[in-house]
């Protein structure tokens, strides 16, 4: 097996491990500490000695020994058998063998319920998922969120203890509670492939890496909870939104923009998937948030070219978006397919009632819009210092390159149709 081949393999079996071993010892911060431990041990010794028959069985006891060894060097023998028996519910004592193979995937949800715990600040819960479920290390994770090793490490210590504290034990939420927790592990996963697909810093437009996990872990919830059009729904959404990825940016890593994108790059296949889940999920009664824009991204997908999109029918569906939510991005897009659908001073009326929201005001999307709206109202002037404000806020280097490419694109002297300069 190749390094590759056993990266992902580790990547797969890493929340599976980290499950059993919680699941058999708790200690959920230690047995963290452990896994990890007994990741590092096989990305070592497989390349080199080759993948053991069982290496689940193998990851968990290493992972096991390790987690001996440190809570040996906490306290004594005695006084940890204590603890865990204090700690244990009834019920713990019948677990089965923590090497067994049959409840991994339930143990992955569980790990991501509990990475996910209310108590845990939105950030700390994006940590510490792609930490324990995700199996990246502290090094990944920082260089994905642009802060030091150091900083990150901070906070994923503190998330566990936080975890700790909580006394949470090990195992799914009741019914009333899992709801409003399902909720946010969907959310996590959402913000996850949000900064993966379009990051919001940073020399690169994507990161891969983050939209590829979230989309494993979605697929992974998805198929733990089958039943649940909302997780059936933000999966549709990642597929049908990274399917465009391939034509997102061209040659030289400048942002493209929809409307001019090459369709035929577009990833077909995940099209398809994309579309036959929020389809199934649309079926089962009022759609949620997940699910509304996962129907707007198939229209956008379906449409053959920008000028045969049905704008009309995004735009109400934005509408009932915005009937259940007061996010004012979800307005912001909003705007846009007004514009699309009844014209550009349509959609510079809605972005003037929205300049006043400060959760936005200073956002370099608002200014983005205003100039597209402006140029295609044939406002050159305007448009052009539109551009020019939004690429100033923008955090983004590919997108600065491409906004303050429109803007020279509208300067006086250069005539129309000239190439870009980025």
């Amino acid at each position: 097996m190749d390094v590759s081949a056993s990266e992902d393999l580790l990547r797969e079996l890493a929340p599976q491990v980290l499950g059993a071993v919680v699941r058999r010892y708790g200690h959920f911060d230690l047995a963290e500490d452990a896994v990890q431990e007994a990741l590092l041990a096989a990305a070592t010794q497989w390349p080199r000695d080759g993948v053991p028959d069982d290496p689940r069985a193998w990851l968990v006891t290493v992972a096991a020994r390790r987690l001996t060894d440190l809570l040996r060097a906490e306290q004594a023998r005695r006084r940890r058998e204590d603890t865990v028996a204090a700690r244990a519910l009834p019920d713990d004592w019948l677990s089965p063998p923590a090497d067994r193979p049959a409840p991994a995937s339930d143990d992955t949800l569980v790990l991501l319920f509990m990475c996910c715990h209310p108590s845990l600040s939105p950030p700390s819960q994006l940590a510490l998922t792609l930490r324990a479920v995700g199996g990246l290390t502290t090094a990944e994770i920082a260089r994905a969120f642009m802060v030091s090793e150091a900083t990150m490490t901070r906070r994923i210590t503190r998330a566990k203890q936080r975890v700790k504290d909580s006394g949470v034990p090990f195992r799914l939420p009741g019914a009333a509670e899992r709801a409003q927790r399902t909720g946010a592990v969907l959310h996590v996963l959402y913000l996850i492939f949000n900064e993966g697909y379009a990051s919001t810093s940073g020399p690169d437009l994507h990161r891969a890496e983050l939209a590829a996990e979230a989309i494993r872990l979605a697929r992974v919830v998805h198929r733990l909870l089958p039943d649940d059009p909302e997780a059936a729904g933000l999966l549709a959404l990642m597929l049908l939104t990274d399917a465009r990825r391939p034509a997102r940016t061209g040659r030289d890593g400048a942002l493209v923009p929809m409307a001019e994108q090459d369709r035929t790059l577009w990833n077909a296949a995940f099209i398809a998937e994309g579309v036959e889940l929020v389809t199934n999920a649309l079926s089962r009664g009022a759609p949620g948030p997940y699910q509304l824009q996962a129907a707007i991204a198939a229209l956008h997908d379906e449409a053959p070219t920008a000028e045969e999109t049905d704008w009309p029918q995004i735009t109400a569906l934005y509408e009932l978006l915005m009937r259940g939510t007061d996010n004012p991005m979800i307005a912001l897009n909003h705007a846009v397919a007004v514009a699309m659908a009844r014209g550009p001073g349509a959609g510079l009326d809605l972005l003037d009632g929205l300049a006043g929201d400060e959760r936005l005001s200073g956002d370099h999307r608002l200014y983005a819009v205003r100039a597209h709206l402006l140029e295609m109202s044939g406002d050159d002037e305007g448009a052009r210092t539109a551009y020019k404000e939004a690429a100033e806020r923008a955090m983004s280097l590919p997108q600065q390159r491409y906004l303050h490419a429109r803007a020279a694109r509208l300067e006086p002297d250069v005539p129309d149709g000239d190439p870009d300069p980025a």
